[in-house]
Protein backbone atom coordinates (compact mmCIF):
# COMPACT_ATOMS: atom_id res chain seq x y z
CA UNK A 1 0.00 0.00 0.00
CA UNK A 2 1.21 3.51 -0.87
CA UNK A 3 1.38 5.99 1.98
CA UNK A 4 0.17 9.44 0.95
CA UNK A 5 -1.39 11.20 -2.03
CA UNK A 6 -2.34 14.88 -1.88
CA UNK A 7 -5.26 16.21 -3.91
CA UNK A 8 -4.94 19.65 -5.51
CA UNK A 9 -7.94 21.12 -7.34
CA UNK A 10 -6.81 23.66 -9.93
CA UNK A 11 -8.80 26.40 -11.65
CA UNK A 12 -6.95 29.09 -13.62
CA UNK A 13 -4.16 29.56 -11.06
CA UNK A 14 -0.99 28.01 -12.46
CA UNK A 15 1.25 30.25 -10.35
CA UNK A 16 -0.52 29.15 -7.15
CA UNK A 17 -0.43 25.50 -8.28
CA UNK A 18 3.34 25.64 -8.83
CA UNK A 19 3.91 27.37 -5.47
CA UNK A 20 1.87 24.75 -3.62
CA UNK A 21 3.57 21.77 -5.29
CA UNK A 22 7.08 23.15 -4.81
CA UNK A 23 6.37 23.80 -1.11
CA UNK A 24 6.04 20.04 -0.49
CA UNK A 25 9.42 19.25 1.05
CA UNK A 26 9.35 15.93 2.87
CA UNK A 27 11.57 13.12 4.08
CA UNK A 28 8.88 10.71 2.80
CA UNK A 29 7.48 10.23 -0.68
CA UNK A 30 4.34 12.28 -1.38
CA UNK A 31 2.37 11.69 -4.57
CA UNK A 32 0.05 14.36 -5.99
CA UNK A 33 -3.23 14.17 -7.88
CA UNK A 34 -4.19 17.39 -9.70
CA UNK A 35 -7.81 17.74 -10.78
CA UNK A 36 -8.13 20.56 -13.31
CA UNK A 37 -11.62 22.01 -12.97
CA UNK A 38 -12.15 23.22 -16.55
CA UNK A 39 -9.34 25.80 -16.64
CA UNK A 40 -8.56 27.82 -19.76
CA UNK A 41 -4.85 27.14 -19.33
CA UNK A 42 -4.24 23.54 -18.23
CA UNK A 43 -1.38 22.38 -16.00
CA UNK A 44 1.65 21.11 -17.92
CA UNK A 45 2.18 17.65 -16.44
CA UNK A 46 5.62 17.09 -18.00
CA UNK A 47 6.85 20.46 -16.66
CA UNK A 48 5.51 19.75 -13.15
CA UNK A 49 7.04 16.27 -13.06
CA UNK A 50 10.38 17.78 -14.02
CA UNK A 51 10.17 20.36 -11.22
CA UNK A 52 8.79 18.11 -8.45
CA UNK A 53 11.04 15.28 -7.28
CA UNK A 54 9.19 14.25 -4.10
CA UNK A 55 6.91 11.66 -5.68
CA UNK A 56 4.67 10.98 -8.67
CA UNK A 57 2.13 13.43 -10.13
CA UNK A 58 -1.17 12.45 -11.76
CA UNK A 59 -3.51 14.76 -13.69
CA UNK A 60 -7.27 14.51 -14.19
CA UNK A 61 -8.96 17.08 -16.46
CA UNK A 62 -12.67 17.86 -16.07
CA UNK A 63 -14.41 18.93 -19.32
CA UNK A 64 -15.97 22.03 -17.71
CA UNK A 65 -15.90 23.99 -14.46
CA UNK A 66 -17.80 21.99 -11.83
CA UNK A 67 -16.83 23.83 -8.65
CA UNK A 68 -14.24 22.82 -6.08
CA UNK A 69 -16.57 20.42 -4.23
CA UNK A 70 -17.33 18.37 -7.33
CA UNK A 71 -13.67 18.49 -8.42
CA UNK A 72 -12.68 17.24 -4.97
CA UNK A 73 -15.14 14.36 -5.17
CA UNK A 74 -13.87 13.37 -8.60
CA UNK A 75 -10.35 13.30 -7.18
CA UNK A 76 -11.38 11.30 -4.12
CA UNK A 77 -13.17 8.73 -6.30
CA UNK A 78 -9.92 8.28 -8.23
CA UNK A 79 -7.88 8.05 -5.01
CA UNK A 80 -10.23 5.41 -3.55
CA UNK A 81 -9.22 3.13 -6.43
CA UNK A 82 -5.48 3.79 -6.02
CA UNK A 83 -4.68 2.00 -2.73
CA UNK A 84 -3.30 4.87 -0.65
CA UNK A 85 -3.39 4.95 3.15
CA UNK A 86 -3.62 8.74 3.64
CA UNK A 87 -4.88 11.72 1.67
CA UNK A 88 -5.71 15.40 2.09
CA UNK A 89 -6.22 18.49 0.00
CA UNK A 90 -3.85 21.37 -0.70
CA UNK A 91 -5.45 24.49 -2.18
CA UNK A 92 -3.60 26.35 -4.92
CA UNK A 93 -1.46 29.10 -3.38
CA UNK A 94 -1.33 27.57 0.10
CA UNK A 95 2.16 26.40 1.01
CA UNK A 96 3.48 23.75 3.39
CA UNK A 97 6.25 24.04 5.94
CA UNK A 98 9.05 21.46 5.75
CA UNK A 99 8.07 17.91 6.78
CA UNK A 100 4.41 18.85 7.38
CA UNK A 101 3.07 15.50 6.14
CA UNK A 102 5.82 13.46 7.82
CA UNK A 103 4.92 15.04 11.17
CA UNK A 104 1.20 14.43 10.64
CA UNK A 105 1.66 10.79 9.69
CA UNK A 106 3.89 10.28 12.73
CA UNK A 107 1.15 11.85 14.87
CA UNK A 108 -1.52 9.56 13.40
CA UNK A 109 0.67 6.49 13.93
CA UNK A 110 1.26 7.50 17.57
CA UNK A 111 -2.46 8.21 18.14
CA UNK A 112 -4.26 5.31 16.40
CA UNK A 113 -7.67 6.47 17.68
CA UNK A 114 -7.31 9.71 15.63
CA UNK A 115 -8.35 9.33 11.97
CA UNK A 116 -8.02 12.95 10.75
CA UNK A 117 -5.53 15.61 11.81
CA UNK A 118 -5.05 19.28 10.95
CA UNK A 119 -2.51 21.87 12.11
CA UNK A 120 -2.19 25.49 13.18
CA UNK A 121 -1.87 27.87 10.22
CA UNK A 122 -0.18 31.16 9.35
CA UNK A 123 -2.77 33.41 7.70
CA UNK A 124 -0.84 35.56 5.23
CA UNK A 125 -1.78 38.20 2.66
CA UNK A 126 -1.07 37.87 -1.08
CA UNK A 127 2.45 39.27 -0.49
CA UNK A 128 3.21 36.62 2.15
CA UNK A 129 2.95 39.05 5.09
CA UNK A 130 1.71 37.39 8.29
CA UNK A 131 -1.75 38.61 9.32
CA UNK A 132 -2.25 36.28 12.28
CA UNK A 133 -1.77 32.68 13.41
CA UNK A 134 -4.95 30.61 13.31
CA UNK A 135 -5.01 28.19 16.24
CA UNK A 136 -7.99 25.87 16.02
CA UNK A 137 -8.88 23.63 19.00
CA UNK A 138 -6.57 20.64 19.27
CA UNK A 139 -8.52 17.98 21.18
CA UNK A 140 -11.52 15.97 20.00
CA UNK A 141 -13.62 17.10 22.98
CA UNK A 142 -13.09 20.78 22.15
CA UNK A 143 -13.49 20.25 18.39
CA UNK A 144 -16.92 18.59 18.67
CA UNK A 145 -18.15 21.62 20.66
CA UNK A 146 -16.52 24.43 18.71
CA UNK A 147 -17.33 23.11 15.24
CA UNK A 148 -20.82 24.47 15.97
CA UNK A 149 -19.31 27.97 15.85
CA UNK A 150 -17.18 27.63 12.71
CA UNK A 151 -15.01 25.09 10.93
CA UNK A 152 -12.36 23.78 13.32
CA UNK A 153 -10.00 22.90 10.46
CA UNK A 154 -8.23 24.65 7.61
CA UNK A 155 -8.85 22.33 4.67
CA UNK A 156 -5.30 22.54 3.31
CA UNK A 157 -3.86 21.63 6.71
CA UNK A 158 -5.73 18.32 7.05
CA UNK A 159 -4.75 14.75 6.21
CA UNK A 160 -6.78 11.65 6.99
CA UNK A 161 -7.05 7.90 6.40
CA UNK A 162 -8.53 7.19 2.96
CA UNK A 163 -10.58 4.36 4.50
CA UNK A 164 -12.81 6.77 6.43
CA UNK A 165 -14.38 7.84 3.11
CA UNK A 166 -16.04 4.43 2.94
CA UNK A 167 -17.94 5.32 6.15
CA UNK A 168 -18.55 9.06 5.84
CA UNK A 169 -18.82 9.39 2.06
CA UNK A 170 -17.38 12.14 -0.11
CA UNK A 171 -17.82 15.91 0.25
CA UNK A 172 -21.59 16.60 0.46
CA UNK A 173 -22.64 17.71 -3.04
CA UNK A 174 -25.45 19.89 -1.69
CA UNK A 175 -22.73 22.37 -0.65
CA UNK A 176 -20.35 21.79 -3.55
CA UNK A 177 -19.60 25.51 -4.08
CA UNK A 178 -20.06 26.77 -0.52
CA UNK A 179 -19.15 24.96 2.67
CA UNK A 180 -18.51 21.45 1.35
CA UNK A 181 -15.41 21.05 3.53
CA UNK A 182 -17.28 22.22 6.66
CA UNK A 183 -20.08 19.72 5.97
CA UNK A 184 -17.51 16.96 5.38
CA UNK A 185 -15.69 17.64 8.66
CA UNK A 186 -19.00 17.55 10.54
CA UNK A 187 -19.73 14.12 9.04
CA UNK A 188 -16.24 12.86 9.97
CA UNK A 189 -16.36 13.93 13.63
CA UNK A 190 -19.69 12.15 14.13
CA UNK A 191 -18.01 8.83 13.34
CA UNK A 192 -14.30 9.27 14.14
CA UNK A 193 -11.97 11.01 16.57
CA UNK A 194 -10.03 13.94 15.10
CA UNK A 195 -7.41 16.46 16.25
CA UNK A 196 -5.29 19.47 15.33
CA UNK A 197 -1.54 19.45 15.97
CA UNK A 198 -0.51 22.55 17.98
CA UNK A 199 2.16 23.51 15.45
CA UNK A 200 2.09 25.92 12.49
CA UNK A 201 2.73 23.80 9.39
CA UNK A 202 0.93 25.72 6.62
CA UNK A 203 0.75 29.23 5.17
CA UNK A 204 -2.80 30.06 4.02
CA UNK A 205 -3.24 32.97 1.63
CA UNK A 206 -6.11 35.34 2.49
CA UNK A 207 -6.96 36.55 -1.00
CA UNK A 208 -9.62 39.30 -1.37
CA UNK A 209 -10.53 37.77 -4.74
CA UNK A 210 -10.93 34.20 -3.44
CA UNK A 211 -14.28 32.40 -3.28
CA UNK A 212 -14.35 32.68 0.51
CA UNK A 213 -14.18 36.48 0.13
CA UNK A 214 -16.32 37.15 -2.93
CA UNK A 215 -19.01 34.62 -1.99
CA UNK A 216 -18.85 35.15 1.74
CA UNK A 217 -22.61 35.69 2.21
CA UNK A 218 -23.43 32.46 0.34
CA UNK A 219 -20.83 30.62 2.43
CA UNK A 220 -22.26 31.88 5.72
CA UNK A 221 -25.77 30.89 4.57
CA UNK A 222 -24.46 27.40 3.71
CA UNK A 223 -22.77 27.19 7.12
CA UNK A 224 -26.06 28.08 8.83
CA UNK A 225 -27.80 25.34 6.83
CA UNK A 226 -25.13 22.82 7.90
CA UNK A 227 -25.36 23.91 11.56
CA UNK A 228 -29.14 23.49 11.47
CA UNK A 229 -28.77 19.96 10.12
CA UNK A 230 -26.53 19.03 13.09
CA UNK A 231 -28.43 21.07 15.68
CA UNK A 232 -29.26 19.92 19.20
CA UNK A 233 -30.29 21.98 22.24
CA UNK A 234 -27.04 23.01 23.87
CA UNK A 235 -24.87 26.08 24.42
CA UNK A 236 -22.56 25.69 21.42
CA UNK A 237 -25.22 24.88 18.76
CA UNK A 238 -27.42 27.79 19.90
CA UNK A 239 -24.51 30.23 20.22
CA UNK A 240 -23.13 29.07 16.86
CA UNK A 241 -26.36 29.79 15.01
CA UNK A 242 -26.71 33.25 16.61
CA UNK A 243 -23.05 34.02 15.82
CA UNK A 244 -23.42 33.05 12.17
CA UNK A 245 -26.60 35.06 11.70
CA UNK A 246 -24.65 38.08 13.01
CA UNK A 247 -21.82 37.27 10.57
CA UNK A 248 -24.32 37.55 7.71
CA UNK A 249 -24.70 41.24 8.54
CA UNK A 250 -21.06 42.07 9.28
CA UNK A 251 -18.62 43.13 6.50
CA UNK A 252 -15.64 40.81 5.86
CA UNK A 253 -13.05 43.48 6.73
CA UNK A 254 -14.65 43.74 10.18
CA UNK A 255 -14.61 39.97 10.76
CA UNK A 256 -10.95 39.72 9.63
CA UNK A 257 -10.11 42.55 12.06
CA UNK A 258 -11.89 40.71 14.92
CA UNK A 259 -10.05 37.45 14.08
CA UNK A 260 -6.72 39.28 14.21
CA UNK A 261 -7.53 40.67 17.68
CA UNK A 262 -8.76 37.30 18.98
CA UNK A 263 -5.77 35.37 17.65
CA UNK A 264 -3.21 37.87 18.95
CA UNK A 265 -4.52 37.50 22.49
Amino acid sequence: QNNLIILICHYNNLEGLNASILSINESIEVDILIVDDGSIEKPNLAFLKEKYKGGDIFLEILPKNMGVGMATNHGLEVILKMNYEFTGRLDCGDTNHTDKYSKQITYLREHPEIKLVGTFVNMVDTNGKLLFVLKHPTTYDSIIKKIHLNSTFVNSSVIYYVDILKDVGLFPEKYHRNGEDFAFFFNVIKKFKVANMPEVLLDYVVDPNSLSSTRRVEQVKARISILKSHFYFGFYPIYGLIRNYILLLAPRDFTTFIKKIINKN
